[in-house]
């Protein structure tokens, strides 16, 4: 599913934000990135969605080299990827149901599939009642919901999170985390990057850690830090 071969990437500034990365995840696989601020985290995630390139090593997903992928390939690549971000990222003059729609498409879904489509994930994800509303009109933990709609709505094979609950309350941010293991339990790969140390200790899932661009640990039922 995706595999990082001996990668590493050094920015033009000279930081090596990622140093000789070896990990695979496999399909259905539920894994944690963590690690401090400035570990490398978000560069592993921009690896992975091609926002960036190894400079050395080679990087497998869905069975393909992405190493070298050229730029017009890489939205195809995204395909196979739904992406949620701390910010949510919506469109705030479109309502719940045309932020959720408009990622069908722009992969030029039918009206059909759309019609048939958007209302299914709104309701995986309990805003059945939101589809009219505007994102300004929804709280932080409802936005992330449609978010996560959004990253749902084309049946990806893995959903790539970097940060989904840094704006989010204890409470809300639990909601959202266990609406990811649902959709883990239906077959869905995830991958999240986070500092929510309470989520990742009660969750038990694998856990990869990076320090100083260094993959120092990679436990299966692990907790956000080696003693727990």
């Amino acid at each position: 599913m995706i595999e990082f071969k001996n990668v590493s990437k050094t920015y033009a500034t000279g930081t090596e934000a990622v140093h000789n990365a070896n990990f695979k995840i496999e399909k259905g696989d539920f894994a944690f990135l963590v690690g401090a601020s400035g570990s490398g985290k978000s560069t592993l995630i921009k690896l992975i969605l091609k926002e960036e390139d190894p400079t050395d090593g080679s990087l497998i997903i869905n069975g393909r080299d992405t190493t070298f992928l050229k730029p017009k390939r890489v939205p195809y690549l995204r395909r196979s990827m739904g992406v949620v971000f701390q910010d949510f990222r919506l469109l705030p003059d479109k309502t719940v149901y045309e932020n959720v729609a408009f990622a069908m498409n722009i992969v030029k879904a039918t009206p059909k599939h759309i019609r048939r489509q958007v209302p299914m994930v709104l309701s995986l994800v309990g805003l059945s009642n939101k589809s009219k509303v505007y994102p300004h009109e929804l709280s932080g933990g409802e936005q992330q919901r449609v978010a996560l709609a959004r990253a749902l709505v084309n049946n990806p094979s893995m959903i790539i999170a970097d940060e989904p609950t840094g704006n989010l309350d204890p409470d809300t941010a639990w909601e959202i985390m266990t609406l990811l293991n649902e959709i883990n339990l239906r077959g869905t790969t995830i991958v999240i990057a986070t500092h929510a140390k309470d989520v990742v200790d009660k969750m038990k899932k694998r856990v990869i850690e990076i320090e100083n661009g260094n993959i120092v640990r990679d436990d299966r039922k692990g907790g956000y830090s080696s003693e727990i």
